[in-house]
């Protein structure tokens, strides 16, 4: 897990926005019925580090769905290793396009 680790020992917070980022597209892909994309990533706030060893949960809900896009917020919360206890590391807003089979932007069904 080296490589997944900063300089000061913690996870590496792009490994926790990549996890972000997977549990978002498969929120998006479950609304729009089809390949989503990341088009952008609106205030990504860490609010505090995650050990190595914590235990980490992802949290999305869909925010806004307009014609061909969405936005989807995210919370990743960690469970201190050997503990009950739960904490918010990172959120953010990521939003979304709806892709048709030629990877071109097409409608999100309301």
């Amino acid at each position: 897990m080296r490589r997944d680790t900063n300089a000061a020992g913690d996870v590496f917070g792009g490994w926790v926005a990549a996890h972000m980022d997977l549990a978002a597209s498969t929120t998006a892909e479950d609304r729009a019925g089809r390949k989503c994309a990341t088009v952008a990533i609106d205030g990504l706030v860490f609010h505090r580090p995650m050990a190595v060893g914590d235990e980490l949960n992802v949290y999305t809900r869909i925010l806004k769905v307009g014609r061909t896009s969405m936005t989807i917020e995210v919370e990743a919360i960690r469970r201190i290793r050997r503990t009950a206890i739960r904490q918010k590391v990172t959120q953010g807003k990521f939003i979304f396009v709806a892709l048709d089979d030629d990877g071109k932007p097409c409608a999100v069904d309301k």
